[in-house]
């Protein structure tokens, strides 16, 4: 179902958001007989409290939601979306005069992302919900853009791996680049060794599906944008397999690459002056004969060696050899975006999106711009006095530094030594809503995408 506002009509019942503080003034502009009924219900206009209103036949004359308190709203997001499954499948029309201090227009995506669902397996998909018509003073047409980008990267991260591995994903971005006029090339198999890509080749030849790079463009003015996302479809932990327990969510260990695709699919649907450029090494890591090693030392594309303490640190290796060859272009910003770590999970819990940058007018850009998309972003340190932790002494580079400490840290800076002199921004995401929210069903999500657009403007001077 896509995740539109509806067309404009005359039909469209009134949907009143409300303050508490502006409750009184609210139930005074009713008509006497939904007045009468919201005051006999006890209406408080708390965080996303519903009440659907009566008309005097007995029909539906419209509904109240609450915005709740400053604290109340402070404590989630995306009031407005809490009210949409509570209403019937009507088409209402907001009114936010009793609730000036509402953000309209992350009200309206938070509508918008409360009708996704992931439907694939199921028959629900096309279930009758309430419909909004784009309140005024929004731009409709990039919160739509928004809701599809984040649509796309739940749908690919809820896929499990049996529907969703390295041929699937290349497919998924192919649909992607012909939507939008986007050239689309892919390195896959042997041919990874050929185009001197040996670590993406090294990890994903033990799977069934051959290991690939996906290089999609679109774009000829402006400034050079480059995504790189981590595209392991499915990680078994390789030889150093995973518990049960620890594998059980690891279909969306593609979750940067769905996200950087999500992140593509609003840029372009939105038509930003630059260059992107989209690079996905997408690869399963699986157990059989070829699979690499603990002890094994590989060498990059960049020509640096790496020691293989543990194969379940794998994703750092793709993204090694697209970020060097993403750098080998000379972009203005490479970004790259990776469910890579569980020490960033410690760190800041599921809901924030921790980055790592050098540039500190780009961590302020986006820091800034991240309320206003209801994306919440936390800066990490690139903290060099680290850097001894990652050179094993045998090799360049250790893919998983001993000891435990500063996890998520090594690995981004790990990344780095691959990005060489290129302005870069790394993100350590989750991926995943461990339980339902307003606007966020538990299931795969995209972070720090919405953030990203609304901060680009600012950091490449659009």
């Amino acid at each position: 179902m896509p995740l539109t506002f509806h067309a404009l009509t005359d039909a469209a019942l009134p949907l009143i958001l409300v303050s508490p503080d502006n409750l009184s003034a609210a139930l005074g502009d009713l008509p006497d007989v939904a007045r009468g009924w919201a005051q006999a219900s006890g209406f408080k206009a708390g965080a996303g409290e519903t009440l659907a209103l009566p008309d005097p036949s007995g029909g539906i004359w419209g509904a109240l939601v609450g915005l709740g308190s400053a604290k109340a709203r402070a404590r989630g997001r995306f009031t407005l979306a809490a009210a949409r499954s509570k209403l019937p499948a009507e088409v209402f029309s907001l009114s936010a005069k009793h609730a000036p201090e509402a953000d309209i227009s992350t009200e309206a995506l938070g509508w918008l992302l409360a009708g996704y669902r992931f439907a694939r397996y199921v028959g629900d998909a096309d279930a009758p919900q309430a419909a909004l018509i784009a309140p005024g003073g929004i731009d409709a047409a990039r919160i739509e853009a928004c809701a599809a980008g984040e649509a796309l990267t739940r749908d690919l991260i809820n896929t499990p791996a049996s529907d969703m591995g390295p041929v699937q994903l290349e497919a998924a971005a192919r649909d992607l680049a012909a939507a939008h006029g986007a050239s689309i090339t892919v390195t896959t198999g042997e041919t990874l060794l050929e185009g001197n890509f040996p670590m993406i080749h090294t990890v994903g030849r033990a799977a069934a599906q051959d290991p690939r790079l996906i290089d999609m463009t679109w774009g000829r003015a402006g400034p050079k944008l480059t995504l790189v996302g981590k595209g392991v479809c499915f990680d078994t932990g390789g030889l150093n397999l995973k518990p049960g327990a620890s594998m059980g969510l690891m279909k969306k260990d593609m979750g940067g690459a769905a996200t950087v695709l999500g992140l593509a699919q609003m840029i372009m649907a939105l038509g930003l002056p630059v260059q992107l450029r989209v690079l996905i090494p997408a690869v399963e890591n699986s157990v059989s004969a070829p699979a690499f090693r603990p002890g094994d030392i590989l060498t990059s594309r960049k020509g640096l060696t790496v020691e293989i303490n543990n194969t379940d640190a794998e994703g750092r290796l793709v993204l090694a050899d697209a970020l060097a060859f993403g750098a080998e272009a000379e972009p203005d910003l490479m970004i790259s975006m990776a469910t890579l770590t569980g020490a960033a999970r410690v760190a800041v819990g599921p809901d924030l999106a921790p980055f790592y940058t050098d540039h500190d007018a780009d961590a302020v850009a986006l820091a800034g711009a991240a309320p206003g998309a209801a994306d919440p972003v936390w800066r990490m340190p690139f903290h060099d006095p680290y850097e001894p932790m990652i050179e094993p002494g045998i090799a360049d580079l250790d893919n998983a530094p001993a000891g435990g400490f500063a996890g998520s840290v090594t690995a981004a800076l790990f990344l780095r030594r691959f990005a060489g002199e290129t302005r870069y921004m790394h993100f350590d995401i989750y991926g995943w809503n461990p339980k339902p929210a307003p606007g966020r069903p538990k299931g795969g999500a995209g972070q720090g995408a919405r953030a990203l657009l609304e901060a680009l403007p600012g950091m490449l001077n659009l």
